[in-house]
């Protein structure tokens, strides 16, 4: 177990599966954490993960108007990849996330300096600022979930 220090305290670096789905099995672990539930097991968290991909991608049609400037190339092309299980997820759909949970995502980075954690991106603001989602990114395209001491 490694934890991080950040502004905001020590945080528990869940380790994620690199399976295309982190972004979508950090946010939904996280969730369950949030609201109080057990962390789900693997199998659980891939379906969820993928239930989560599968809202989500409905939400970014959904909102198409309002999303469509942020995502280079053909959109309905992009929607077509997002529904496929090995899709990289990225912001979009950290912001379609918060939106289908109704609840605030936090991104971290670590800090190259100090080795401690930033906070690089906040979405789903309008959902609460208390306890949001927390997820630690790598620059190389990797997704884990951190725990808060408090969980």
């Amino acid at each position: 177990m490694r934890t991080l220090e950040s502004s905001n305290g020590q945080f528990q670096i869940i380790r994620i599966p690199g399976d295309g789905r982190c972004l979508f099995r950090s946010v939904v672990h996280g969730a369950c954490l949030r609201s109080g539930k057990r962390a789900p097991s693997e199998v659980l968290q891939k379906e969820l993960a993928d239930e989560l991909r599968e809202n989500v991608t409905n939400e970014l049609m959904k909102r198409r108007l309002d999303t469509q400037q942020f995502i280079e190339g053909d959109f309905s092309q992009y929607a077509r990849r997002m529904r496929q299980p090995h899709a990289w997820g990225g912001e979009p759909e950290l912001l379609m996330s918060s939106h289908v949970l109704q609840m605030p995502i936090s991104v971290y980075m670590r800090d190259k300096n100090s080795g401690n954690l930033k906070l690089i991106a906040e979405y789903g603001q309008e959902y609460g600022k208390e306890n949001p989602i927390r997820v630690l990114f790598h620059s190389y395209g990797h997704y884990d979930s951190l725990k808060a001491p408090c969980y």
